[in-house]
């Protein structure tokens, strides 16, 4: 025996499946899934996908609460000709609607494409040759929680990884200094709280790593981030110690989230070597931060470029706690007010990625997690509060970047924006969609778990060629 201590409850698990472990080492052998073929499952290195892929890296701006698409992506000229009048297929959402309630905003035709987008993302607009516009997104129910988590991780209902998991799982990180997957949220967390990034089933490394970035200290922004008494060579020898410790304990067994422990100490530690030159901006030139502006977006996704370029292969970039763009009055007033925070960045990072030669290798999503009804929402007694219900039949994403033909609208709602009809577009198409721009096969990207071999796209999904480059 090479272990003096081993226990006798782990001696009779031994001596019983010795036999099975051999049979079972046979099978995994024969189809080259033994971990010294295929690697360490929670390793965080670089790994080739499964085929050439024009996206590298993944930035999401996630607009959570659910952004109206009539007002923004989706123009609807027949809510103006049938205002305040009843629609005759008006579709069950969470709350009571009224009326056709006409986009309080104009639209105006940008680019060569002559793309119609609303005067809230106007600056956006000047890059519409860039983007491809679905029109046809649609979700499973009205509600915030299932949909965010259809969204984020390919299922409302069940437990499952998100997209950037997933893409860690696949890909691995190109910056071993730096957390792989990376979401910002100033102010707080978002519905579902860190479920939206969780690895679950997927080993722990895979996980998002949270930043507040409303915050702009440095030991603010990335909490104890620094020792305040011990030295880094210390802290290494600690660690050294630790980790020895650790994986005298792992050898004997297989424990994932012993696994996650170990490499999230390591990866601690080699951040306070990379993060602060990541997160901090006072490098920058004063025509950069000029132009993505000195608000907490503008901060936030000139942090997210920083991070790409560094190596970061997920970011996502979330409007704030809770669900701020959940607009159900007084959406003139408050779209206008998140749009105007959001315009202005996300340009910015459009016209950076494309000057520093970026664009082409990283793919850009826009989007929440559902959009708003065409109808107006109906307070207590049927009076009208000028705002919007949640809309899962039919709603709009856009993407950039790598891998996808600007310039190009896909799908359309109903001639009021109610339902999505043509080129019907399912989260799992938009996921398949994004794996196939990172070089990924969503039906090959697939993860035993109890018994089964799971995927982001579950058993659905198709790629959409016709906004491939």
């Amino acid at each position: 025996m090479t272990n003096p201590n081993i226990n006798r409850r782990e001696l009779l698990s031994r001596s019983a499946l010795g036999l099975g472990s051999l049979a079972l080492a046979g099978v995994l052998g024969d189809d080259h899934l033994l971990a010294s073929e295929t690697g360490t499952p929670g390793s965080l290195a670089a790994r080739s996908p499964h085929f050439p892929g024009r996206a590298k890296r993944v930035i999401h701006f996630f607009l959570n609460g659910g952004p109206s698409h009539v007002d923004t992506f989706d123009p609807k000229p027949a809510l103006a000709k049938y205002a305040g009048q009843p629609l005759a297929n008006t579709l069950t959402t969470e709350r009571k609607t009224g009326a056709a309630f006409p986009s309080p905003f104009s639209f105006k035709r940008y680019g060569e494409s002559g793309i119609e987008v609303s005067e809230l993302f106007s600056r956006t607009a000047q890059h519409i040759d860039d983007i491809a516009v679905i029109r046809s997104m649609y979700a499973q129910v009205p509600n915030h929680e299932p949909s965010l988590m259809l969204m984020n991780c390919g299922d409302s209902v069940q437990t499952r990884p998100s997209m950037g998991s997933w893409l860690m799982y696949g890909l691995g990180t190109e910056n071993q200094n730096l957390p792989g997957f990376i979401s910002m949220c100033p102010g707080g967390l978002p519905i579902k709280d860190n479920e939206n990034w969780q690895s679950a089933f997927l080993p722990g490394a895979f996980q998002g790593t949270y930043i507040d970035s409303q915050h702009r200290e440095f030991r603010k922004l990335i909490e104890n981030i620094e020792h305040p008494q011990v030295s880094n060579d210390v802290q290494r020898r600690q660690l050294d110690l630790l980790r020895r410790w650790n994986h005298q304990h792992l050898q004997p067994r297989h424990d994932a989230q012993l696994q996650a422990r170990i490499q999230s100490y390591e990866l601690a530690f080699r951040m306070q070597q990379d993060a602060r030159e990541a997160f901090e901006l006072a490098d920058e030139p004063q025509h950069i931060l000029d132009l993505y502006g000195s608000g907490v977006h503008g901060r936030q996704t000139l942090i997210a470029r920083r991070l790409l370029e560094r190596g970061v292969r997920y970011v996502q970039l979330w409007h704030g706690a809770g669900q701020p763009w959940d607009n159900h009055d007084k959406i003139e007033d408050n779209h206008r007010k998140l749009a105007g925070e959001l315009d202005q960045p996300i340009a910015a990072l459009l016209t950076d990625l494309k000057q520093r030669g970026m664009l082409d290798d990283t793919l850009v999503l826009w989007g929440g997690e559902f959009g708003r009804t065409p109808t107006v929402e109906l307070g207590a007694g049927g009076a009208s509060l000028l705002g919007r219900d949640h809309n899962h039949w039919g709603f709009s994403v856009w993407m950039a970047g790598g891998g996808i033909k600007g310039g190009t609208v896909y799908g359309a709602t109903d001639e009021f924006g109610f339902r999505a009809e043509q080129n019907r577009t399912s989260v799992h198409d938009l996921h398949a969609t994004m794996l196939h721009c990172l070089g990924l096969d969503h039906q090959r990207l697939t993860y035993r778990y109890a018994g089964r071999d799971f995927r982001l796209t579950d058993v659905h999904g198709n790629v959409i060629h016709d906004i491939l480059a």
